[in-house]
């Protein structure tokens, strides 16, 4: 029964915690965690999966190049 009382405990503290942006910030939002969205990682040239398999479809018909027989 502590157990659960003590994970319990735990799990409303750190959910406190992550809620503290959104209660006390007028229009409070969580920032974005996608790779496009950060500017540091724009500036060192690191894209995201998605957007790397896209831009290699532009440049070629296969995404992956086939090896010749």
């Amino acid at each position: 029964m502590k157990l659960l009382l003590l994970s319990t405990l735990i799990i409303a503290i750190g959910m406190a915690f992550l809620c503290v942006k959104l209660i006390f910030r007028k229009n409070g939002s969580f920032s974005s965690q996608h790779i496009h969205d950060s500017r540091a990682m724009r500036e060192r040239g690191i894209h995201c999966v998605m957007d790397q398999d896209r831009e290699m479809r532009r440049q070629s018909r296969f995404a992956v190049e086939e090896k010749s027989k």
